[in-house]
């Protein structure tokens, strides 16, 4: 394992430190005093882990494949963006976006997270994305998906606080998003419907939870205790009307 004191390194300096680390063997790193750096992980690829301190800039793990993240702080805009696989772990929140067009990989969010989370997220072949996030999320959740899946838990919210923003869903037309509790219908998008989650749906809830717990040390029977809401889109085309004449 190697440390680094990310204490007034420019964005660029400290992610070509990380790369040239990284390429020369270096599979455990310890990333200290991180504060507003962006791009920590981008394009990386294969088998290592980073360990950061402190609040990393904008589009963490953009592009990444393969590496595991974890963020013992909050994160800003954009963690996930494009990713194509890996593991991001986040103790703290995350803010807008998060997740956007991401391909593969997990991420999980002990905190809320802000707007647009899960843009134009995406699955291909085996590849399908999953972000997990514990606390809260605001408008537009789940906007234009195309693939993957979504969990919202809603942990420790005041009572009569909403787990979700509105606009929920807006143009979605493929994945699935499971939040607990119940979505006021005036919440969701118009290409959308809410169903009771099936008995396989119950069971892989069961595992996602189960490792969300595990990183937060958090007990999965009490959150797998409260009823699960499944969104999924009436049809993979909601705007192809529009254009043919």
């Amino acid at each position: 394992m190697e440390t680094l004191n990310a204490r007034g390194l420019h964005y660029q300096v400290l992610n070509e430190t990380v790369r040239k680390l990284l390429d020369n063997g270096c599979r455990e790193l310890v990333l200290k005093n991180v504060n507003g750096q962006r791009y920590i992980g981008a394009g990386l690829q294969g088998q290592a882990r980073l360990e950061i301190h402190g609040v990393p800039g904008n589009n963490l793990a953009a592009l990444m494949d393969g590496l595991e993240i974890e963020v013992f702080g909050n994160a800003q805009d954009g963690v996930g963006n494009t990713m194509n696989g890996g593991t991001v772990v986040i103790h703290g929140n995350a803010t807008d976006i998060t997740g956007y067009a991401m391909r593969g990989g997990r991420i999980f969010i002990r905190g809320n997270v802000g707007y647009r989370v899960g843009i134009h997220m995406k699955a291909f072949r085996d590849k399908k994305p999953l972000i997990v996030i514990g606390g809260q999320a605001g408008d537009f959740f789940g906007e234009y998906m195309a693939g993957g899946t979504l969990v919202l838990l809603g942990l420790d919210l005041p009572p009569g606080k909403p787990v979700v923003g509105n606009f929920v869903a807006t143009g979605m037309h493929g994945g699935e998003i499971f939040i607990r509790g119940q979505v006021d219908p005036f919440s969701l998008g118009k290409e959308v419907k809410a169903v009771a989650p099936t008995v396989a749906d119950q069971q892989r809830l069961q595992e996602i939870v189960g490792e969300f717990a595990r990183y937060f040390d958090l007990e999965a029977e009490k959150i797998l205790a409260r009823p699960f809401t499944k969104l999924i889109p009436y049809n993979k085309r909601p705007y192809g009307t529009l254009y043919t004449y």
